[in-house]
């Protein structure tokens, strides 16, 4: 397998594990993607109201010495990005954040995991979304709350879960296609904090940070600008550019999804969106590449209109290594805890072949189609993946299927039942196993009380 050549810089090692088997057929996606769900959001939230409050103010001017870590982190360049909406949007960005990472031979910053919609774009066809400094600046905020909070039936005194606490990347690091760093060790060195200060529930320990949490936050997120060489923070977005690599004669032309004449007047807009390769714009040559910290706003993008929304990168036939990554992270194996747990719900409780439900707050789709789609031999076992508590259901189509027991067999997996509790127990247990040899000098001094992954 060909890998990456990152200028023969330090290697990333990762403590291999054991292989995967083959997923059964009795293990479809959707129930992984609610079981991480429900791990990862388990209980209320026990958060520093004077933290959050000074946090969430408008974004203070930007301290010099901020940019004075970049001697710490021994030339590495890194890219960041601002993850948003459910996980599946999550896990979709994700997989663009390591394909962009590569791309432009920067160090991927892996966010954590954020709780289902608390950060929201907005829409992209209809051309209202959060522009890029405001969304990396509200991304930021949330992950202060998930590094202070609190799991209350969990006992875990750290909220936060990394995206590579619950995705299998191992193979992808230790092949060398892409470099890594945890969020969190990140900022302990960029904005120069004690991580476990931060954990802390002693507020008198907090006071000190305030003040560098808002003014980093404030730089990375790009309000005050670009910074010299040490952050060049995208103020492109999905209303401008559509993101390509190696297709000839592309760059700069425009994108066959515009808006329409009748959008432009009502919403009073001007956007033109054109295709831009992102080796070109952002690679070497640039004024990007100078900068220590690359910011991108979201990397969210989807089909529409016969175009992108905003990543236009599907193959690499130009580019074998590009096109290797592309395949590789084109599924993304969940960790070893979450397909166990997965396969567990699905043989010990379904015990039989079934469907699945993804339901938002009484889809309508599904209330004119489910006596269609539910065909089969009687019972019908249903997983069941919806937003809406069970003791709501009373009146709706939920509650239609639940009574007629003999025809259909629900199934649903709730935050204290005792499988999510032990499997998340198992995630932060793992989480600390988990070492990424990384600018070792540097790194090998902190230490990690919290429960999240950190990659050094």
């Amino acid at each position: 397998m060909e890998s990456l050549n990152f200028n023969n810089r330090t290697h990333i090692r990762w403590t291999k594990k054991s292989p995967l088997r083959s997923p059964s057929y009795l293990l479809p996606i959707s129930l992984l993607f609610l079981l991480i769900s429900l791990l990862l959001f388990l209980s209320s939230k026990h958060i520093s109201n004077s933290l959050l409050s000074t946090l969430k103010n408008s974004p203070q001017p930007q301290s010099p010495h901020l940019c004075t870590s970049q001697k710490t982190l021994a030339g590495e360049k890194f890219l960041w990005y601002a993850p948003h909406s459910g996980f599946s949007n999550q896990l979709s960005e994700f997989k663009y954040a390591i394909l962009m990472a590569a791309i432009l031979n920067r160090t991927l910053i892996v966010p954590p995991v954020l709780d289902h919609h608390a950060v929201v774009l907005g829409s992209c066809p209809k051309f209202r979304v959060l522009s890029p400094n405001q969304l990396r600046f509200t991304v930021w905020n949330h992950t202060i709350e998930l590094i202070q909070s609190r799991r209350q039936f969990l006992k875990i005194d750290c909220g936060y879960v990394s995206m590579a606490d619950v995705t299998d990347i191992s193979k992808l690091v230790t092949a060398s296609d892409v470099r890594v760093i945890d969020f969190s060790v990140f900022i302990s060195i960029w904005c120069g904090v004690n991580i476990d200060l931060v954990c802390s529930k002693e507020s008198n320990k907090q006071s000190s940070l305030l003040d560098t949490l808002r003014q980093c936050g404030s730089l990375l997120s790009g309000y005050n600008g670009n910074v010299n060489n040490c952050l060049y923070a995208l103020d492109e977005d999905c209303r401008t550019t559509v993101w390509t690599y190696g297709k000839d004669g592309e760059d700069g032309t425009l994108d066959s999804f515009q808006p329409d004449e009748q959008l432009k007047k009502k919403k009073k807009i001007s956007y033109v969106r054109k295709r831009q390769d992102v080796y070109q714009t952002l690679g070497p040559g640039s004024r990007a590449e100078l900068a220590t910290v690359l910011a991108f706003g979201s990397l969210f993008t989807a089909p529409y209109k016969g175009s992108e929304l905003y990543i236009d990168i599907h193959e690499s036939p130009r580019d074998q290594t590009m096109q290797l990554l592309i395949e590789k992270i084109s599924f993304l194996s969940f960790v070893p805890e979450i397909m166990s747990a997965g396969k567990e719900f699905a043989s010990k409780t379904i015990k039989s072949p079934f469907l699945c439900a993804q339901l938002r707050l009484l889809d309508g789709q599904f209330k004119n189609h489910w006596k269609t789609t539910f065909l089969g031999p009687l019972p019908i076992h249903i997983f069941v993946m919806t937003d809406l508590p069970q003791g709501n259901w009373t009146g709706s189509y939920l509650e239609d299927l639940s009574r007629d027991s003999d025809a259909f067999k629900l199934h649903v997996l709730r935050e204290k039942d005792e499988l999510v509790t032990r499997t998340a127990k198992n995630l932060a247990a793992s989480g600390n196993e988990k070492k990424f040899v990384f600018l070792s000098e540097s790194l090998d001094r902190m230490k990690k009380n919290c429960q999240s992954s950190i990659f050094t």
